[in-house]
């Protein structure tokens, strides 16, 4: 496991589709119902309905590797006897490592209500309640990260939850000064400030990290070493 490592959290109000994750290893989503995609390390499940423990509230219990995705309608997975206006609808079937338990429970009690949410292992990690899980700031500004990374940059991020008053970021060592882009304007941003909108969570992505290695270029490139890991 790794801080970096995408989670995707989805919800289960079924015992019927809890068994399946417990027991049977795997998920379902139905085709083009998760808009930011499926691509993810772990997947979380937010018990709520029937499927959390008795007498207890609703909340991510359980999570588990992603193994692999394939299409399936909804009759082959689920199998019922009597017909159903789904039965044919097509699903992401995903195959899933052995479930782990949550511990303790991430809650919900301010009842926000969600289909998804995408969110990373470090936040997972530490989140008490569905909240500290993720905003769109922190959605745009991880999805660059991961571009960035990927080309051999080696940026790191703080989250606009866990650091409200500066919002999400990445900073990323040139050779002549750091660059720093971020989701909130600071008071007297210089020429080394790239404002990302957070607005821009599911567009534009390409366009940011255009303007972000302008100005890395500008200050002579990026400097190929490690960061700490606390940025403050």
């Amino acid at each position: 496991m790794h801080p970096e490592d995408r989670v995707l959290v989805g919800v289960i109000n079924t015992k019927r589709d809890l068994k399946f994750a417990l027991e049977q290893h795997w998920y379902r989503i139905p085709l083009g119902q998760a808009p930011k995609g499926i691509m993810a390390e772990y997947l979380a499940f937010f018990l709520s309905g029937s499927a959390p423990p008795k007498d207890q509230p609703s909340g991510i219990y359980y999570f588990a590797e992603q193994r692999g995705v394939e299409l399936a309608t909804r009759r082959a997975l689920v199998g019922n006897m009597k017909p159903h206006p789904r039965d044919e609808h097509v699903y992401h079937k995903i195959q899933l490592g052995a479930t782990q338990a949550r511990v303790p429970p991430i809650t919900n009690p301010t009842n926000h209500r969600f289909a998804f949410i995408y969110t990373t292992w470090d936040r997972f990690q530490h989140a008490q309640q569905i909240k500290d899980l993720y905003s769109n700031a922190d959605y745009l500004v991880d999805r660059i990260f991961h571009i960035l990374k990927q080309e051999g940059y080696k940026p790191r991020r703080s989250w606009d939850v866990v650091y409200p008053t500066i919002g999400a970021q990445l900073r990323i060592i040139a050779d002549s000064g750091e660059v720093i882009a971020g989701t909130q304007l600071p008071d007297n941003p210089d020429d080394s400030f790239v404002y990302l909108n957070p607005a821009d969570y599911l567009q534009g992505t390409e366009a940011n990290i255009n303007r972000i290695k302008d100005v890395v270029r500008r200050f002579g490139g990026p400097k190929m070493v490690d960061l700490p890991v606390e940025l403050y």
